[in-house]
């Protein structure tokens, strides 16, 4: 289907309910997430330019330029994880009729199950930023926009923890402890400061629609 950025929306949807393996979970989190960056984006958008909100615009100014980074690094993420899925299907296809054979493709295979848990690793990286940059714009953003920004929280979390399911699938396969230890660590590190982040933000956000 190629880039799926380059698809309607409709194709992108169709394509992730097909009986077609990509795009799976770690790739659809992170488009979600790209939705949830753009809400924070839209917010410092409708900031931007507003004499009431002089004060704060290099604040926003930043945050949006951050936010517009986030999105193509969330797009290529896209790309590399359901070229981590092609790898690791291709060294399943990989002969074992010798045990040179077999040792090649259980090398191949540990390789290829690193890289399709490192990049969703990734991804949740660049949700545990979004959901940062959020914390930052809940009490300066536009007020009239202000519920956007708490879209933006919300969602970011949730593709934080979806994303994350993609890594948990494939722990169990990886033989090196301490990779996985040190994965898993990062891992509950980032869930926990996720929903740390979205309660913040969250919070200031209902508290500025009364």
């Amino acid at each position: 289907m190629g880039n799926f950025f380059d698809q309607s929306l409709r194709d992108v949807i169709g394509a992730a309910a097909s009986n077609e393996p990509t795009p799976g979970g770690g790739s659809v989190s992170a488009m979600v997430a790209c939705f949830g960056v753009a809400m924070t984006a839209m917010v410092c958008n409708l900031t931007l330019g507003k004499e009431k909100f002089k004060d704060v615009e290099p604040q926003v100014q930043e945050i949006v330029d951050t936010a517009y980074g986030m999105l193509k690094k969330l797009e290529e993420l896209v790309d590399a994880d359901m070229a981590d899925f092609s790898s690791f299907m291709a060294t399943l296809r990989m002969p074992k009729g010798t045990d040179e054979e077999k040792a090649a493709r259980t090398e191949a295979m540990q390789k290829a199950l690193k890289s399709a848990t490192d990049t969703p690793m990734e991804i949740a990286r660049v949700c545990l930023k979004a959901l940062e940059i959020t914390d930052k714009l809940a009490p300066v953003g536009n007020k009239m926009a202000i519920s956007d920004a708490g879209v933006a929280a919300v969602v970011a979390e949730a593709a934080l923890n979806g994303v994350l399911l993609s890594a948990d699938i494939n722990l169990p396969m990886i033989k090196d402890e301490e990779y996985v230890k040190k994965t898993v660590a990062e891992k509950e590190r980032m869930v926990a400061e996720a929903r740390r982040l979205k309660e913040k933000a969250f919070a200031v956000v209902q508290e500025r629609l009364k």
